[in-house]
């Protein structure tokens, strides 16, 4: 018997009576997706199987996998991942889940896991609710720490939007895995630290700079990015940002450039009134262009509209 499949047999053996445990309570853990994520499917099977992969595929063994029976939960989310990596996404989610207890069984990235034969060599959600590039995704499986309950966590993207799913499996009745889809945008160290993230990736989205449809008023309000942004120029005469604004899809291409452009404008006008010179600040647009969600429901056609600074200096 081949050492893989020895683990195999091994880790099955950990979890044979997942379904037959009457454990006592147990501590849930809550997993903090970025913000922005939309969860595009939710199944629960209360009697089912799963396969969990616990080692990369080879042409020897295929992909190993322990089987596991209770409770199992299909889920997948997608979130607009401009400048992203998926490494970014899945190492807070393996931090919290050792930080939880969970006992990691493996991990791997595209070429490590075995890339096409991997991927469809496991459990994977139908699109459009989870997408998987076969050049760039990343995988792992843990159990709990109580030996009752497993999961796996696939992470991949296309083009600017990053998939993730979780299949969990335990006792029926119980999800002790909760998501939360409010944490705080990837990258950064603190909710305020867009300066930070516009000289790291070169932009940041200005989440505080909201529009309502068709609309490009800032309202008469004060707006902390913009003031940060305004402090971060005038300390730093030799940088310069363009604002770029963006819309949804409501309304023909042409309008909505000019609406883009217009809020756009907005931006530069209130840094301006701080005492920032014209000279540093441009502005433009792109209409419905560039979305980073899905212009097919209202949330994702609220995170459209929005404004991006965009640092241009060259030193």
């Amino acid at each position: 018997m081949s050492i893989t499949r020895r683990r195999a047999d091994v880790i099955a053996l950990l979890f044979c009576a997942m379904s037959l445990v009457g454990a006592g309570p147990v501590l849930a853990i809550e997993l903090s997706l970025p913000i922005g994520a939309r969860e595009t499917i939710n199944r629960v099977s209360p009697v089912d199987s799963y396969d969990l992969p616990i080692s990369g595929w080879s042409a020897e063994t295929g992909v190993p996998v322990a089987r596991l029976e209770g409770q199992v939960v299909r889920k997948a989310w997608r979130l607009a991942g401009a400048g992203i990596t998926t490494g970014q996404v899945i190492g807070p989610l393996r931090d919290q889940l050792t930080d939880g207890g969970y006992e990691i069984i493996f991990e791997c990235t595209a070429r490590s896991c075995g890339g096409f034969d991997f991927r469809f060599g496991i459990d994977v959600l139908r699109a459009p609710g989870m997408y998987v590039d076969l050049s760039d995704f990343r995988f792992l499986s843990a159990k709990g720490p109580d030996a009752t309950r497993a999961l796996s966590l696939l992470v991949s993207r296309d083009s600017d939007t990053v998939f993730v799913q979780l299949i969990q499996v335990g006792p029926a009745g119980r999800d002790e895995v909760a998501v939360n889809t409010n944490a705080r945008s990837v990258g950064a160290s603190a909710p305020g630290d867009i300066i930070g993230q516009l000289e790291a990736r070169g932009h940041v989205v200005l989440t505080d700079v909201e529009f309502e449809s068709g609309s490009a008023s800032l309202g008469a309000g004060a707006v902390d990015s913009l003031d940060r942004i305004a402090a971060y120029l005038l300390e730093n005469p030799n940088r310069d940002i363009t604002f770029v604004g963006h819309t949804d899809a409501t309304g023909s291409l042409e309008a909505n450039v000019a609406l883009s452009r217009r809020r756009a404008e907005a931006a530069r006008a209130y840094v301006i009134d701080k005492g920032v010179p014209r000279s540093q600040v441009a502005f433009d647009g792109v209409g419905f262009l560039s979305p980073v969600a899905s212009n097919l429901t209202a949330d994702g056609r609220e995170a459209n509209r929005r404004v991006e600074a965009v640092l241009i200096s060259t030193e």
